[in-house]
């Protein structure tokens, strides 16, 4: 009898033991910027930590071996890995005028597609993924990269494994049916547009035009051209490109509300915004450190992302900014790809690169100007930096309107700024009280019952344990746009209603008919009568 608690327990504990361990995860991120990668390969790395297999398809390779983690580096992906940008050239590319321009807005979705197509072409032609593709290998979820195209989405179909997707930033507007999400555009700012949630009349008609013309463009035009590379490398028997998108598990969001807003999920969407910072910053370099420490009224750090040449900064404008900064107490750190800076005061330090993270976190770090990139944001939301944003492309507009509404940042307009403009707005952003607004969104943006890692691995393991755990998927996926909208209901109650006043029309005239009959009857009688 002594021994029955001792099987109880064990008993007890075998009821808790997490089935889902052990899984072989196939992990599919083809796109060099570092702004995807960084998110996507913590990811990698904490599920490999919880003791998983995982197989990491990407051009990029790690810095040091990791365990229980297989990196598969790619030989070619359109540009190389991590290359970086001029202003020159993203001007060239997203235009001059992209936050007030309604046409680049409506437009710019032909970046993704010429962008899809050198991706898909150069991905599924690369001898590393053919080799790939040959060894026959088994996986129990395949975990891709969901962001311009669907063209290794058969992956999942090629190993009969649930598909789990993972985006560095809010979801483009086609995965909303995919999961049947509702995305209202009267408050649901299309993440192209630079829109904050509280739209005027225009803005919301620009945002229903633009959201709808964007997923007619990438269902109908794009991707049945890179359908073809699929369907190449595949085979033509593969699943319909339609049915493996709406057949997904999960789409992890690398967002949080309390940063870029509210919005109603569906069970299929999980934000686990701040992903890659679940780990505590690290000690900064000494040579850093030391300059930290020594600037008693505080540090402001520059960087415009890894994706934008620092040093290619219009020469017109780092001199408006050198004069600003020359105005101040604080000292600058500026990421400067350059070895040299011309007429660089004394309170400017530049370095090619920098532990973005752990500067921000350092308690002396007062500021930080930057262009908006979604993981730059999270990490000043995260360490409670308040920001300086100046956005230039894609997504950063309506990352800096929603850190600016959240009272973590100024949005300060780089084309128009002047050395008045830049010196005002970091004097807003270094003011006390504006520190205290920064603090409390970083506050909020904390507090959460399990972290951005622990949610993200609990639910990838959950659709792993409930075979793709359909059952998560709401009664709109699939559904025809008639029947999504109420169309046929309403056309009905339409047709019932004008029936019913037809109806009633036609009665009202019969009585009337009926009653003038009956009276003029009665006056041909009186007529009869008095003529007697």
């Amino acid at each position: 009898m002594r021994c029955l608690p001792v099987f109880v327990l064990l008993c007890i504990a075998a009821s808790h033991v997490d089935l889902s361990s052990g899984l072989k995860i196939l992990g599919i991120m083809p796109l060099h910027g570092r702004s995807h990668y960084y998110p996507f390969a913590a990811l990698m790395q904490g599920l490999a930590e919880k003791g998983h297999q995982v197989t990491f398809i990407t051009p990029f390779s790690p810095a040091a071996p990791i365990k229980n983690l297989d990196y598969v580096t790619l030989d070619k992906t359109g540009l190389p890995a991590g290359e970086m940008l001029s202003f020159d050239e993203i001007s060239k590319i997203f235009g001059g005028n992209s936050v007030t321009d309604f046409s680049f807005k409506m437009l710019g979705v032909f970046i993704f597609k010429n962008a899809s197509k050198t991706t898909c072409d150069d991905f599924l032609s690369s001898d590393v993924v053919q080799a790939f593709k040959k060894r026959k290998q088994h996986f129990d979820l395949v975990l891709t990269e969901a962001f311009h195209t669907d063209c290794w989405f058969p992956f999942a179909a090629e190993y009969q494994a649930p598909l789990v997707h993972f985006t560095a930033s809010l979801p483009m507007p086609w995965y909303n049916d995919r999961f049947g999400q509702p995305s209202n555009p009267a408050y649901i700012p299309n993440m192209l547009t630079g829109f904050s949630m509280k739209m005027s009349f225009y803005e919301r008609l620009q945002n229903m035009i633009i959201d709808q013309f964007h997923k007619f463009y990438f269902d109908y035009i794009q991707e049945p051209t890179n359908d073809e590379y699929a369907s190449n490398f595949f085979g033509a028997n593969k699943p319909d490109r339609h049915d493996i998108a709406n057949n997904a598990s999960l789409l992890l969001i690398n967002t949080h509300y309390s940063l870029l807003g509210p919005r109603p999920f569906v069970p299929g969407l999980v934000e686990v915004g701040g992903i890659h910072v679940t780990k505590g910053p690290k000690p900064v370099p000494q040579n850093i450190e030391k300059w930290i420490n020594e600037s008693k009224d505080g540090v402001i750090y520059f960087s415009m992302g890894s994706m934008i040449k620092g040093h290619t900064f219009p020469e017109e404008k780092r001199k408006i900014f050198l004069k600003a900064f020359g105005r101040l107490k604080q000292r600058v750190l500026w990421k400067w790809e350059n070895e040299t800076m011309p007429d660089k005061p004394d309170n400017v330090m530049i370095q090619k690169w920098m532990p973005q993270y752990d500067i921000l976190c350092h308690p002396n770090v007062k500021a930080f100007i930057a262009h908006g990139g979604l993981l730059g944001t999270t990490e000043a939301v995260h360490c409670g930096v308040p920001v300086v944003v100046m956005p230039q492309f894609g997504d950063q507009h309506t990352n800096a309107r929603a850190l600016e509404a959240g009272g973590g940042g100024v949005v300060l307009n780089f084309r128009e700024a002047d050395e008045e403009m830049v010196y005002n707005a970091l004097k807003t952003v270094l003011d006390p009280e504006f520190n205290k607004k920064a603090k409390e969104l970083s506050a909020r943006f904390r507090d959460r019952p399990m972290s951005p890692m622990d949610t993200a691995i609990y639910w990838i393991e959950y659709v792993a344990r409930h075979k793709g755990a359909h059952h998560m998927r709401t009664a709109a996926v699939g559904m025809p746009l008639y029947q999504y909208l109420l169309l046929d209901v309403f056309g009905f109650l339409a047709v019932c209603t004008l029936s019913i006043l037809f109806i009633g029309i036609y009665v009202t005239k019969l009585f009337f008919r009926l009653v003038m009959s009956m009276f003029s009857k009665s006056d041909k009688k009186q007529k009869k009568l008095k003529k007697n």
